[in-house]
C-alpha cells in the first residue's frame, strides 16, 4: 500500500464517502474542474459528475447558506472555503443558522453539513490565507470543530465528520498537507470525534497541541527523551467539544502541562484548556501551566512568518521552565 499525504487522505475520504452515500455533495470555489485550490477534491468531478460536485461563485455566504438548506432536506453537503480567512462572510449563516437549527426546531431538523477549509500559517501566503482563528467557531454552541494532524487522522476524522448529524467545522492545516506520508487503508474506518489522541506516553510533563503544531511538539518530545525527560504528547483533535477526561488524566499523572498552538495567545483554545486544568486538576499541578502560542498580531508576511510560529526552541524552553 503506497503512503499518502494528508491532502491525499482528505481526497480519499471524500471519495469513499461519496461512493458509500449518494447524499454526499461536494461544493465550493474551484472544487470541481480545478480540483480545489490545493487539489483536495481532484478527480471527484470526473468520478461522481456535476450533479454531486459543484463549482460555486466566489460567495462564501451563499456557499454556507446553500449547504444549510441542502442539509436540512436530507443531503450531506461538504462545503469548502478556499482559506480560513475567506470563511468569515459565511459566519452569519454558520453561527445563526447551521449551529442553531437543531435547537431552533427542537430536534425536528438537524444540519449534517461539513465546512472544510485549509487553515494556519507556514506556506508563505498573505494573512487571509494563514490565519488560525479556530476559537471563533469553538466559542459557538452547536458547532463541532475538528483539526487533523496526520494523514490517518484526516481520513478517519473526515469520515466521522461527514457521518455526524450536526454541523462540523473541519480545519485542515495547510503546512501539513504534503509534509508527511502514512499508510492509510481506504476501508471506511472512521475515528471517534470528541476524543483526544495520546500520541506518546510520558511521566514528567504533558504537552497538549493540535493541528500543524504537533509536528514541532513531537520533535521536541523525541529530543527531550534523549535528555532523560519523559513527555506525554496529546493531540486534542476535536477542540469542541473538548475531551476533558484525557487531558485531566494525563496532567494528574505528570503534574505539569505545556499547551502549544499557533493561534494568537489571547482568548485562544489554550486558555480554555488551562482554565479547565486549573479548575479540576489544581491539586495535581506541580508547576504553573505554560502556553506557547502565536503572537497577538496578524500573521506577518513571508520572512517574519517563521518568527511568528512557535518554534521547537520556544517549546523546549517552556518544558524546561515547568520542570524547574
Amino acid at each position: 500500500m503506497p503512503e499518502i499525504t494528508l491532502l491525499e487522505a482528505v481526497n480519499q475520504a471524500l471519495a469513499y464517502e461519496m461512493q458509500r452515500d449518494e447524499n454526499v455533495i461536494v461544493l465550493g470555489e474551484d472544487v470541481g474542474t480545478n480540483g480545489g485550490v490545493f487539489r483536495a477534491t481532484q478527480g471527484l468531478l470526473q468520478k461522481f459528475g456535476a450533479e454531486r460536485v459543484w463549482d460555486t461563485p466566489l460567495a462564501e455566504s451563499m456557499i454556507a447558506g446553500m449547504s444549510i438548506g441542502m442539509a436540512s432536506q436530507g443531503l450531506k453537503p461538504v462545503a469548502e472555503f478556499q482559506f480560513m480567512g475567506f470563511s468569515y462572510p459565511g459566519l452569519d449563516q454558520i453561527i445563526n443558522h447551521a449551529a442553531r437549527l437543531r435547537n431552533r426546531t427542537r430536534g425536528r431538523l438537524s444540519c449534517p453539513v461539513v465546512f472544510r477549509t485549509p487553515y494556519g500559517a507556514g506556506i508563505h501566503a498573505p494573512e487571509h490565507h494563514s490565519e488560525s482563528t479556530e476559537a471563533i467557531y469553538a466559542h459557538t454552541p452547536g458547532l463541532r470543530v475538528v483539526i487533523p494532524s496526520s494523514p490517518a487522522r484526516a481520513y478517519g476524522l473526515l469520515l466521522a465528520a461527514i457521518r455526524d448529524p450536526d454541523p462540523v467545522i473541519f480545519l485542515e492545516p495547510t503546512r501539513l498537507y504534503r509534509l508527511v506520508k502514512q499508510n492509510v487503508p481506504d476501508e471506511g474506518e472512521a475515528l471517534p470525534l470528541d476524543q483526544c489522541f495520546v500520541l506518546r506516553e510520558g511521566s514528567d510533563v504533558t504537552l497538549v497541541s493540535w493541528g500543524a503544531m504537533l509536528h514541532e511538539t513531537m520533535n521536541v518530545a523525541r529530543a527531550l527523551d534523549q535528555e532523560g525527560i519523559s513527555c506525554e504528547v496529546i493531540d486534542v483533535a476535536t477542540i469542541k467539544p473538548l475531551d476533558r477526561d484525557t487531558l485531566l488524566n494525563s496532567v494528574e499523572k505528570t503534574g505539569r502541562c505545556v499547551i502549544i498552538h499557533e493561534a494568537p495567545l489571547t482568548a485562544g483554545m489554550g486558555a480554555e484548556i488551562a482554565a479547565i486544568l486549573a479548575e479540576q486538576a489544581l491539586f495535581f499541578l506541580q508547576a504553573p501551566i505554560v502556553r506557547v502560542a502565536g503572537y497577538d498580531v496578524t500573521v506577518p508576511y513571508f520572512k517574519l512568518e517563521k518568527a511568528y510560529l512557535p518554534s521547537e526552541a520556544r517549546i523546549k524552553e517552556a518544558v524546561l521552565t515547568v520542570l524547574q
